[in-house]
């Protein structure tokens, strides 16, 4: 190449591997093999749309270079590299600014057509962001390990308790951080980290206490999800991150907060319970969970939930295999409260999370349209005003 190229990568420290990227480009510039998703640099034509939906901001990377890294070089990378020194071999200082403008300018389009770039709730607390990495990770404790789910549950989801000493590690309810499994794969290299929503409110699971809690479900064969459930308490951990800096909790004690989950994604909304009981145990705004499981037995914080007093948290738990019941999903419930959800809609002080798998999403939106439509509003308008003003945010897996 004889001028400078603004390549597309994709941050493999934070990636947490969810396939959003590739399902939403167009071109299919978007790979991945067993450790990394990349970019071809062949095929991307700066379209964007894969941007916004991207949970962590994994995907919003960009190097000037003299030459454009390779898919093999990117499939084998642990972390980003640094931005390299480029000759502007005779193109001046002046055509690597017009690729930054370039660049700037379509993403900003692209953010525009979607909503915008997701943004944190007005009145949420600044998160401290990427403040231990792989090369220099921090050193937790295990001080808790307990079972969340009935014995007589299929699956095992654990409550895991880190603690990190007087180590530092400012937390936000709604972050995420990064676990490293010890060892090497089979391919010789270090195992990726795997990324885990925090489940506890940032002063910890005791008041001024610095740990956090993670809700961790046991995958058969996942390499993480069982290195967690099988710590012992006092086992050491190496972590990364905080990382997330806009799925956050408002503190504007007036902000309604709907919230719908399924399985694991509760983890954020137990630190936002939390985190409202202690500091705003009288606010005038709304906390509602729509929680879905396939059993009574499967949802993770099931009895602790009961115990939650209704004035704080409005639940509605759907389950959809109990036996000789009809079967409930998250979407069949807010339909069912659709006079409730009208008026949260309509009101600009809510917002909205969603969390739980990967395509739990769609069916919400479509219910949420519904109940829009029915109240003749409309309901992709109101996402982009509402995404557009930190008032909504998903996080899928």
């Amino acid at each position: 190449m004889n001028a400078p190229f603004k390549q597309h990568l994709i941050d493999p420290e934070i990636c947490i591997r969810c396939n959003t990227c590739e399902e939403s480009c167009p071109v299919d510039a978007v790979t991945h093999d067993d450790n990394n998703y990349v970019v071809n640099a062949e095929i991307c034509n700066y379209c964007m749309d894969c941007i916004s939906p991207c949970p962590t901001g994994a995907i919003d990377n960009w190097r000037v270079v003299a030459a454009p890294y390779s898919l093999d070089e990117q499939f084998s990378w642990n972390d980003l590299p640094a931005q390299e020194e480029v000759a502007d071999n005779g193109a001046g200082a002046s055509a690597i600014e017009a690729l930054e403008d370039e660049i700037g300018a379509l993403l900003e389009e692209a953010r525009k057509g979607l909503g915008g770039k997701p943004v944190a709730p007005p009145s949420s607390s600044k998160a401290s962001v990427n403040l231990y990495n792989r090369s220099k990770p921090a050193l937790a404790t295990v001080t808790g390990n307990f079972r969340l789910t009935h014995a007589t549950a299929d699956s095992d989801v654990r409550h895991i308790i880190l603690d990190f000493g007087e180590q530092p590690f400012p937390i936000l309810e709604g972050q995420s951080i990064g676990i490293v499994v010890p060892g090497l794969g089979a391919d010789r290299k270090p195992h990726q980290v795997r990324l885990y929503s925090i489940a506890s409110s940032r002063d910890g699971e005791k008041p001024n206490t610095n740990n956090l809690a993670l809700t961790v479900k046991r995958e058969p064969g996942g390499l993480c999800s069982n290195y967690l459930c099988d710590l012992p308490r006092g086992a050491k951990v190496e972590v990364t991150g905080p990382f997330g800096a806009t799925f956050l909790l408002p503190n504007d004690p007036s902000a309604n907060v709907l919230m719908v989950c399924t399985g694991t994604g509760s983890a954020p909304f137990r630190g936002f319970t939390e985190r409202r009981r202690r500091a705003m145990p009288d606010a005038p705004g709304r906390l509602l969970l729509f929680f879905g499981a396939r059993r009574p037995e499967e949802l993770p914080y099931f009895g602790p939930l009961q115990k939650v007093p209704d004035a704080l948290l409005g639940k509605h738990f759907c389950y959809s295999r109990v036996p000789g019941e009809p079967r409930v999903y998250v979407q069949d419930r807010i339909r069912s409260e659709a006079a409730a959800i009208t008026s949260l809609l309509q009101n600009g002080h809510t917002h909205v999370y969603i969390c739980g798998l990967k395509g739990m999403e769609s069916g919400v939106e479509e219910a949420f349209a519904d109940i829009c439509r029915a109240a003749s509003m409309d309901w992709s308008d109101l996402k982009a005003a509402m995404r557009g003003g930190g008032r909504y945010h998903v996080e899928t897996y």
